[in-house]
């Protein structure tokens, strides 16, 4: 996609962080911690916002109080960590307080409409990841011991593509977990500590 922008508008400038590999003909800036993005809008700062992805970045827009959230929140569904593709809910949770303690007026998500409260979204986003981590450490003590044990127990519900995404978000609550020294994992198998 990225040739394709490249070959209908020659002077537009990728920026990515870090800089990608498969691009090395295109025009690429990266951006970091702290670059500044100049708009006809005013600056934009970069923060560094891993979680959903080692890479996630959000723009903040100090003066109007307003934060591009990319993939961080979106209204009425969760985020998924996908944890087998570098996901780490740890990381997302400290990038959640991160966008709190910038206090937001509104944030514009890459999906869905925008935000009008980040606060309350990102309270309700911490309080859901604390009730399915709960869950998960109840299906490791009532004998699931695979991911797909755990996640057919925490989702029993769903079906077809949300299974996929389902077992991404059980993963990223066990390796988590594993990080605190809560469960443990012996090839496929979890346990409680």
């Amino acid at each position: 996609m990225s040739a394709a922008i490249h070959e209908r508008w020659p002077g537009a400038l990728f920026s990515k962080h870090p800089l990608p590999v498969r691009d090395p003909q295109l025009p690429w800036q990266r951006l970091d911690e702290g670059s500044i993005v100049h708009t006809d809008e005013g600056d934009l700062a970069v923060l560094h916002t891993p979680g959903h992805s080692p890479d996630h970045l959000c723009l903040w827009h100090a003066d109007s109080r307003t934060l591009f959230v990319g993939d961080m929140l979106v209204q009425g569904s969760t985020v998924v960590i996908p944890a087998s593709q570098g996901g780490s809910l740890v990381a997302y949770l400290q990038s959640l307080e991160r966008i709190l303690q910038l206090r937001p007026a509104r944030a514009l998500p890459a999906h869905g409409p925008v935000i009008d409260n980040p606060a309350e979204l990102i309270h309700q986003y911490v309080q859901h990841r604390g009730i399915r981590e709960r869950q998960i450490l109840e299906a490791l003590e009532g004998g699931a011991t695979t991911l797909d044990a755990i996640t057919a127990k925490i989702y029993p519900a769903i079906g077809g593509d949300l299974v996929a995404m389902a077992r991404e978000s059980a993963l990223a609550h066990l390796v988590k977990l594993e990080s605190e020294g809560r469960v443990s994992r012996d090839g496929a198998e979890w346990s409680v500590y």
